[in-house]
């Protein structure tokens, strides 16, 4: 089984205790912020442990309280910790969730500054890339200059050391300088992947006036093997090269949706990673990657029934797996 190795931002969630929009009243007491430690690699790599397989945070967390509450929750759920460093010189991101009545989530981002904006290539743990792993990264990490150098030149570390290589497009618009992502800068981390995870409305974001099809096939021209396409509760699609499949997740009611992808990439590349050291052509697996999307697709519906992130996701025994 291959361990799983994510890198970038781990923060704290301050989960509003309102569903819909604010009724105007700023001084509504009524209003409780619950923190729960988050963010979206940092998530996933809790996923992964949760579920049996190994895995591994890289990032960079504040010498604060709300570090040391990610740090002891990663620890807690079976994460190793040992590439997490501590940082005086930026606080913990903090992301404020407000969500609708349906359970979805809208953002408020205090970040940047933070600490995980700081990591640099010489954070990296001596020979972390030394035995065959999957690297996961997000688009969150390409948001300033320097971090997304880091990213860029980790990735290509990982993927010459044979790493397979997992990008969530996560796009989240308000952590970029003027509202905007970059979406070349975060289209040319996609290239360098092999499996890339983006929802329904990231991919019309991501491919402007090109046809949804024509975009990705330019995204297996440069080299990425699958693409999986999430719509909320709606199908999920399943695109290789030769693979057009819809996956259609289980109908449950959602309460929270924050951890809803990261709990659906967590069951795909756990899937994976038991499969593909035996398997190097995992990506004409129809069947594995069939297998891989609808255990997906249940964690992620399992998450959203449940508040906050680590907490949310499942563990096979919670999905009645092996």
């Amino acid at each position: 089984m291959l361990p799983v190795i994510a890198f970038g931002e781990a923060l704290v969630d301050l989960l509003s205790s309102r569903l819909g929009e604010p009724a105007g009243d700023t001084a509504d007491a009524a209003e409780v912020f619950t923190p729960y430690a988050g963010g979206a690699p940092a998530n996933v790599a809790v996923a992964c442990a949760r579920l049996g397989v190994p895995s591994r945070f890289l990032g960079m967390i504040g010498e604060d309280p709300f570090g040391d509450r990610v740090a002891a929750e990663l620890a807690a759920h079976g994460v190793d910790t040992s590439g997490v460093v501590r940082t005086d010189a930026a606080r913990t991101a903090l992301a404020v969730v407000h969500r609708d009545a349906a359970g979805e989530r809208r953002f408020t981002f205090y970040r940047p500054p933070a600490a995980d904006l700081l990591y640099r290539l010489e954070h990296l743990p001596a020979g972390v890339f030394a035995e065959p792993s999957i690297l996961h990264v997000g688009s969150n990490s390409l948001t300033e200059p320097e971090i997304a150098e880091t990213t860029l030149s980790m990735v290509e570390m990982a993927r010459r050391a044979g790493c397979v290589i997992s990008v969530d497009a996560n796009l989240r618009h308000g952590l970029w300088a003027g509202g905007t992502a970059d979406i070349s800068l975060v289209t040319r981390l996609l290239d360098a992947a092999d499996l890339i995870r983006l929802s329904s409305e990231e991919l019309d974001d991501l491919r402007a006036d090109h046809p949804r099809d024509g975009w990705l096939a330019e995204r297996f021209a440069a080299g990425v093997k699958a693409a999986v396409i999430t719509d909320g509760p709606g199908a999920i699609r399943l695109r290789t090269v030769e693979l057009d499949e819809w996956i259609t997740p289980p109908a449950v009611e959602a309460v929270d949706t924050t951890a809803g992808g990261d709990a659906f990439t967590g069951g795909l590349l756990a899937e994976l990673a038991a499969a593909i050291p035996a398997d190097d052509a995992w990506h004409r697996d129809a069947a594995l990657l069939r297998r891989a999307a609808a255990f997906a697709s249940r964690c992620g519906a399992h998450a959203v029934t449940r508040p906050g992130s680590y907490l949310a996701l499942p563990t096979r025994g919670d999905l009645g797996a092996d």
